[in-house]
């Protein structure tokens, strides 16, 4: 396992994108234990990414426009329907004291569904994992393998540390309702932000 590895993981896992708004958002409108929740699902969301790196899926969505196109449109639309359901829904973003039993559920498969549906993290495993490999080690596809288990703890550990960050500051937005109203819209517009540079290439 090189520093080199482990220092771009971490580079990674740390710039904002998709999961880390979702988690932020969780973790400021639900606390704590939603904030690890939503870290779940994002790094489950990794997982398929992996596999299809290793397996060659990533290599053929990358062949075919067709495919990518596909998948890069319906992960457009899921952003752009949680920026809409983030303004439409005041309760999106507002606190719960006490949420229902089944919302863990809720939000890993939210979490999930919005990174699995961007293929620009397939297309990153793809050019991101062999770099790391020799393509004369034997047994490279466990290599990566491991590799992508490890991409997988660091996005863990950097989205739980997110979530309970946005959680610790939870109480002082609890009594504010316009702050609330500002991170509700904001949120909603990093959403559509994300969303519309998916939908250019950005």
């Amino acid at each position: 396992m090189s520093i080199a590895f482990l220092l771009t993981t971490l580079v990674v896992c740390v710039t904002p994108g998709t999961g880390v708004v979702y988690t932020l958002a969780i973790g400021l409108s639900r606390g704590r234990r939603a904030g690890v929740a939503a870290a779940v699902g994002c790094t489950f969301a990794v997982a398929p990414h992996v596999l299809a790196t290793v397996t060659g899926v990533a290599a053929l969505l990358h062949a075919s426009a067709t495919a990518f196109q596909i998948l890069k449109y319906a992960g457009v639309v899921y952003l752009l329907y949680m920026a809409w359901a983030m303004v439409r829904d005041k309760g999106a973003i507002d606190v719960d004291q006490s949420p229902a039993p089944a919302s863990a559920r809720q939000l890993i498969v939210r979490a999930v569904l919005i990174n699995v549906l961007n293929p620009k993290v397939t297309i990153f495993f793809l050019a991101f994992l062999p770099q790391f490999v020799s393509p004369d080690e034997p047994h490279s596809a466990l290599r990566m393998l491991a590799l992508g288990s490890v991409f997988m703890l660091v996005t863990f550990l950097v989205f739980v540390a997110y979530g309970v960050l946005a959680a610790s500051v939870r109480s002082h937005v609890v009594s504010r309702p316009r702050v609330m109203t500002w991170l509700r819209r904001s949120f909603a517009g990093s959403f559509l932000v994300l969303g519309v540079r998916l939908a250019y290439g950005g």
